[in-house]
């Protein structure tokens, strides 16, 4: 029986905790335990360190990840939670993703501060964000706006846009939601036209392999329905090499045993793109994302990816 309190490893900005804490609130309710027996252990990261430049000039997504890594392949954590986007598609090896909490809203929102939407914006607005992504499907849809880095937490990027340093930012509406700061929001993003990250709005849990007591603790709180659809997103992914230095965007709907993928890759200017639908069984999510992905692949060329790198 355990009697030392779960540690649980996170990033300390509020959204990190917020993530935390539903974590542990999950856990206390499917096993009937107090909170005194879930401690949450904040560590910083070298990408929560660094945020004056870009994550693909500083080594990419696992820098949101490699303390939080040491710690619990060392056995110092016993399980640490993460923003499924913020995780690379290969994990450390011992390490894999055991669970998903139930996924919020994947769509992108825009916080306009001279327009409240992203086609009002005036000619040559600036808008902030540091994902390319986000910055190649805003060079498509509006070529003129002007995009400059912005990274920090939630708080930091919406002090900056009233501050005026921007015309408009970016953020996932599911971090929105759980920092309860919707209000902010001017406009949803159409994923049919503005595409999430794979993985968007899923919070996972990351633990060691053969671990079986942390494996019988976290499969109450483990969402399938979440976990297919971000197995297949993922998978996508991987096949593409995604990181930090690749525009890729994807996302899956579920119905039932089925599913459909849509996923869509753009050079950083916005102005070539190949985009693939998919449908399929559940069961098969993660294969029906990667073969989603050595398509496009294939059918982009080794010129498309020029630069990336």
């Amino acid at each position: 029986m355990q009697t030392k309190p779960f540690r649980i490893g996170t990033r300390g900005s509020p959204l990190a905790l917020a993530q935390a804490a539903e974590t542990r609130a999950r856990l206390m309710a499917a096993h009937d335990l107090p909170e005194e027996m879930f401690e949450i252990v904040i560590l910083s990261t070298t990408g929560d360190r660094v945020v004056d430049r870009s994550l693909s000039e500083i080594g990419g997504k696992g820098l949101f990840t490699l303390e939080l890594e040491e710690q619990l392949a060392s056995g110092d954590l016993d399980f640490a939670v993460h923003s499924s986007k913020d995780m690379p598609t290969r994990l450390p090896d011992g390490l894999y993703i055991s669970a998903y909490l139930p996924r919020e809203d994947f769509r992108d929102a825009l916080i306009g501060r001279t327009a409240p939407t992203l086609t009002a914006l005036p000619d040559g607005a600036v808008v902030g964000t540091a994902s390319l992504r986000r910055q190649a499907l805003i060079r498509r849809i509006r070529p003129d706006i002007q995009v400059t880095i912005f990274r920090g937490s939630v708080g930091t990027r919406l002090r900056k846009l009233n501050e005026g340093h921007v015309d408009a930012t970016l953020l996932a509406y599911a971090g929105l939601k759980r920092l309860a700061r919707e209000e902010v929001i001017t406009e949803l993003l159409d994923p049919t036209t503005f595409p999430p990250a794979p993985a968007q709005g899923a919070i996972c849990i990351e633990s060691r392999v053969g671990d079986a007591r942390i494996d019988a603790l976290l499969d109450p709180i483990n969402h399938r329905p979440t976990f297919d659809a971000v197995s297949c997103e993922r998978a996508f992914l991987a096949a593409l090499d995604g990181s930090c230095r690749t525009p890729i965007a994807g996302y899956t709907v579920l119905d039932d045993e089925g599913l459909k993928f849509s996923g869509l890759i753009l050079t950083p200017d916005g102005k070539k793109e190949h985009s693939i639908e998919v449908e399929g069984k559940r069961a098969d999510a993660e294969t029906l994302g990667r073969q989603a992905g050595e398509a496009v692949r294939a059918a982009a060329g080794t010129e498309f990816f020029e630069g990336w790198a």
